[in-house]
């Protein structure tokens, strides 16, 4: 009868002991699952609204990177680094390096623009740019829009008269937008033509040729409360070359030369000692050398912009055949055997 028992509860025990690793065996797996299927969730999940908080357009993948808008710390440029404005247009940091990570990395095209701060201001604007992305219609008009800080006043040392351009932090010839007052801030002349054009005309002439995607994003730093942002920081990365055809990281000033800007309001003046280092983007007076279609005058203490290959040079800055704005002087360019520019010469 003693062996019967013992026998029985040997049993017992056996088969509780199988019972409970079973237990522990589900209880884990399903947590592994869980935790697997959350995380992959929150990378691939993404809200069905874009841009102005309506139905995302069928040019707006809905698959983007997770925390897609998010400038990582150690990346986002901090005003304390950047060197007040001595009259370049943009300077480069991270050493040049854009802090886009790992799973930042996709070649499937989408835009996302933050919603506007309680003060009305543009935060950051990122996008996997391609040809998708691209204007397919003729731009619109965006006078509409009034950014933070905006201001409508004139300054003949100025091209074009006005201080302030509505600039887009995603470029027209890039994304297609227009009127999203979620892409438009108060920006200079200067910061509009010679700070982003530049980079702008790079991708777009990249994506043109090559067909790849690239990642972008530009992040509107303000300083406090001010409603006019002190410059914008610029990041793009080609991905499917793995950044050898574009990687910058720049930041561009919000400035002007010759002009004091109150960022606060966005209230200018003129400079009692106006900044004569380089001549107006614009000029009637004609020299020896070739005048521009455009109207800029190439001479030869300013200089002219020559193409990363090294083969032509450019009289206009702003030439949608220039790839990188590499300044020497008209002299420089000819002893180096570059030939002009058949577009802007």
């Amino acid at each position: 009868m003693n062996k019967k028992i013992i026998s029985l509860i040997l049993i017992l025990c056996l088969s509780f002991s199988v019972l409970l690793t079973g237990c522990t065996e589900d209880t884990v797996t399903d947590f592994t699952q869980n935790n697997t299927q959350t995380a992959y969730e929150e990378k691939t999940t993404h809200p069905e609204s874009d841009l102005y908080g309506e139905s995302v357009t069928e040019k707006q993948q809905t698959t983007k990177p997770a925390n897609s808008t998010q400038n990582p710390d150690g990346y986002k440029v901090a005003l304390g680094s950047i060197p007040e404005f001595s009259g370049e247009a943009y300077i480069a940091v991270n050493n040049n390096i854009p802090g886009f990570s790992a799973s930042d990395r996709t070649s499937r095209y989408f835009e996302n623009y933050e919603a506007l701060d309680s003060l009305g201001r543009c935060g950051i604007a990122f996008a996997c740019l391609g040809r998708e992305t691209m204007p397919t219609e003729e731009r619109g008009t965006i006078g509409s829009v009034k950014p933070s800080g905006w201001r409508t006043v004139k300054y003949d040392i100025v091209d074009g008269k006005y201080l302030y351009n509505r600039c887009h932090l995603i470029g027209f010839q890039l994304s297609g937008e227009n009127a999203n007052t979620r892409n438009l801030i108060t920006g200079t002349r200067y910061l509009n033509i010679e700070g982003m054009l530049p980079f702008e005309n790079m991708v777009a002439d990249y994506i043109k040729e090559t067909g790849n995607h690239v990642l972008y994003r530009v992040t509107p730093v303000f300083k406090g409360s001010e409603l006019v942002c002190r410059g914008v920081q610029m990041e793009a990365y080609s991905v499917e070359d793995n950044g050898d055809g574009i990687c910058f990281n720049v930041y561009c000033y919000n400035s002007q030369p010759g002009i004091s800007i109150n960022y606060s309001t966005g209230e200018s003046e003129l400079n009692r000692i106006a900044d004569t280092t380089k001549p107006p983007l614009t000029t009637q007076k004609e020299t020896s050398e070739e005048k521009t279609t455009s109207g800029y005058v190439s001479n030869a203490s300013y200089g002219v912009w020559v193409t990363r290959s090294g083969k032509r040079y450019h009289s206009d800055r702003y030439c949608s055949n220039m790839k990188e704005p590499s300044n020497i002087t008209v002299e420089e360019a000819k002893s180096q055997g570059y030939t002009p520019c058949g577009k802007c010469y």
